[in-house]
């Protein structure tokens, strides 16, 4: 059995396209690159694409710790309807270089929810 190193990298932009943040989920402090740009790091947990109960729309999730930064990057997101693109990609064993992507999602920052100690932004389709 063998392990793959994976690391979400999430692009976000405002409804008109301009980008608002890049943020990678694998390397603490570090910046790495991806498709020609820098992703730097947010402690995140992407929860990806599944079907809602009535099974009429995907959703999918960002899950954080609650603290001042990230609770401000999801009311921000949820509030100016940002648009997230998640590239899902294994890394090679040092978290250093991206080997191929598996998946690219699409997803607008529909809703958020917090408690005592996560706070997690919907992300639906922007079909819906």
């Amino acid at each position: 059995m063998s392990l793959q190193a994976l690391t979400n990298f999430i692009t976000i932009t405002n409804p008109s396209g301009a980008v608002e943040h890049r943020f990678q989920n694998s390397q603490v402090g570090s910046v790495i690159s991806h498709n020609g740009f820098n992703y730097s790091y947010l402690s995140f947990i992407y929860q990806g694409a599944a079907k809602n109960r009535t099974g009429d729309n995907l959703i999918s999730a960002m899950v954080m710790s609650v603290n001042p930064i990230s609770m401000g990057y999801a009311h921000e997101a949820v509030m100016n309807k940002w648009n997230v693109k998640v590239d899902t990609c294994v890394m090679n064993p040092e978290f250093t270089q991206v080997q191929r992507t598996l998946t690219t999602e699409f997803w607008i920052a529909a809703s958020m929810g917090y408690d005592t100690s996560s706070v997690e932004v919907a992300l639906s389709s922007s079909l819906d």
